[in-house]
């Protein structure tokens, strides 16, 4: 039992547990609809054209998180932009802001000399690091997810399902995209300091993705989600703890041996229920 709960002993393991949870829970209502829409590329690249803003925010003593949400915000209303053009992809205008980016992110980086403890802390997190002023951030990003997630979630889910329908529901789709892209990109903003910006799709995409065979409805998934996030943060601090691993790697690993597992159980399941069926058949026969 010592082995279960002694980590958590240790003040600084404790708020990272907090961390990690507040953070799941913030990804499970974002995630849910990057599972449902497809838009893991759109939060991959998202995470990563932060660079600029937190490189920039670092050169100048600034605050990375304030620099963070700037490069965001520039990610979110070029995207928003870029979708509008009709002889344009939506794929290549992601690309090509993330590749833009991600270049202004290296070239503001190599003008510091002492950037590079912090670049490693932006790629790959410190959730050990978490302070008490960081969970109460954590805290007010959730609820702000939480009310955005609220009213829009009958335009977010049209969305996702049948963008024609919500244009002739009046549900104005546009706006419920660029709506959930700042949804989306809070969630990125919120983690990339616990588990960095090379693995937030972890926490991200895993949990909801490893819900969606088990849950009957989109609240179903996002619940779910947040339960196995949470369950990742937990075994992935306590394994790291035990066998001295980066702890944000070890969460972000977790949560993706849960999808496999996840999906492996479901398709266990619908083997077993099918196999009834095709013996009945083969009798009939």
């Amino acid at each position: 039992m010592e082995w279960l709960t002694g980590p958590f002993e240790v003040t600084f393991v404790q708020r990272a547990l907090w961390g990690g949870m507040l953070v799941s829970a913030i990804c499970a209502l974002a995630g849910t609809w990057v599972v449902l829409r497809g838009m893991a590329f759109l939060g991959d690249a998202m995470s990563h054209g932060l660079l600029p803003g937190v490189a920039l925010a670092a050169l100048l003593g600034g605050n990375l998180l304030v620099g963070a949400l700037l490069s965001a915000a520039v990610m979110t209303a070029g995207v928003t932009a870029l979708g509008r053009t009709p002889r344009l992809s939506q794929d290549t205008g992601i690309g090509l802001l993330f590749v833009g980016m991600l270049s202004l992110g290296v070239i503001i980086v190599s003008r510091s000399q002492s950037f590079a403890v912090d670049l490693t802390g932006f790629l790959f997190g410190d959730v050990l690091a978490v302070r008490e002023q960081d969970l109460a951030l954590l805290g007010g990003a959730l609820l702000l997810a939480q009310v955005v997630s609220v009213l829009g979630h009958r335009a977010f889910l049209a969305l996702a399902f049948d963008p024609r329908k919500a244009r002739t529901l009046g549900l104005r789709p546009r706006l419920a995209h660029a709506v959930l892209l700042g949804l989306l990109a809070l969630a990125i903003v919120a983690s990339f300091h616990i588990v960095g910006t090379l693995l937030v799709l972890g926490l991200l995409i895993a949990p909801p993705a490893a819900a969606l065979p088990w849950a009957r409805s989109v609240r179903g998934v996002m619940a779910l989600a947040a339960l196995l996030g949470i369950t990742a943060t937990f075994g992935g601090l306590l394994l790291s703890w035990h066998l001295s691993t980066a702890a944000g790697a070890t969460v972000s690993a977790l949560a993706v041996t849960l999808f496999f597992l996840s999906h492996l159980a479901s398709g266990f399941r619908h083997r077993h229920r099918a196999r009834p069926v095709g013996a009945h058949a083969a009798a009939t026969n």
